[in-house]
């Protein structure tokens, strides 16, 4: 028996095929400009014959064959306890948005925040100042090895682009910006985290959770530990599965 967990977001698509035990089976895709059909070439990839399918995200209803439609919420909670039992909370940061999300001593959902109402501080907003320094974003531990951070003042994604120019033509270096970005997304990110009561050991996801720099710097701003997992990008797609195979069993 297994189940399929679709996570549509909205930058890169996510799924995972789940036996109950394990996860056998992972892809992730550019969401592009047609979500609908992303999630359906998903789903094909995955497709086995009786899983029940669980879907979550921005698309979550676009997928016909989808079982059950769960807010990404629950799936990002249920998700990342399943990837570490230990955790008392999740720290979120997405294409677009970013969220909080507080856990009880059950792994069940508590209380949680969500921001999505300005790209700063996601990973849309890191794509777009490492684009201007004409650098891969999945190269971004290495381009800041050594480099001192320089403080960015604008945190709105225009107005950071601006000042990012500015500073080019100043001819600061692009590890120093590129730095000083990693600093600003951690400490907005702390500020917002606080406003829950957090403690204990929290659980970075999505795709900025893949660089040590970014997760390093969130723990020195959070002043908490912080923990991640190679399969963190997952955590939507995984929480959909887990919750799908609980209600097909």
């Amino acid at each position: 028996m297994y189940s399929i967990g679709i996570d549509s977001g909205s930058a890169t698509t996510k799924g995972v095929l789940f036996d109950g035990i394990d996860i056998i089976e992972k892809v992730i895709v550019a969401t592009g400009v047609n979500p609908r059909r992303t999630m359906e070439d998903v789903y094909k990839k995955l497709y086995r014959e009786q899983a029940y399918t669980v879907t979550t995200g921005y698309g979550r209803a676009l997928l016909k064959a989808s079982n059950k439609q769960i807010t990404e919420i629950t799936c990002h909670g249920k998700g990342a306890a399943f990837l570490d039992d230990e955790i008392s909370a999740v720290v979120d940061i997405g294409g677009q948005d970013s969220k909080v999300i507080l856990l009880d001593r059950d792994l069940n959902i508590k209380d949680f925040l969500m921001n999505d109402k300005c790209a700063a501080g996601t990973g849309r907003f890191v794509e777009v100042i490492m684009r201007l320094l004409q650098e891969d974003l999945s190269d971004l531990d290495r381009y800041v090895i050594d480099a001192e951070a320089i403080k960015i003042s604008s945190m709105c994604t225009v107005f950071a682009e601006s000042e990012v120019v500015s500073l080019l033509a100043q001819d600061v270096s692009g590890p120093s910006i590129a730095k000083g970005v990693i600093e600003s997304i951690a400490q907005r990110t702390a500020s917002f985290a606080k406003r829950l009561p957090l403690e204990g050991k929290i659980f970075f996801s999505g795709g900025l959770a893949q660089l040590d720099s970014m997760k390093d710097a969130i723990e020195k701003s959070m002043e908490l530990e912080i923990v991640t997992h190679k399969d963190a990008q997952y955590v939507g797609a995984i929480g959909a599965a887990v919750i799908g195979f609980q209600k097909n069993t």
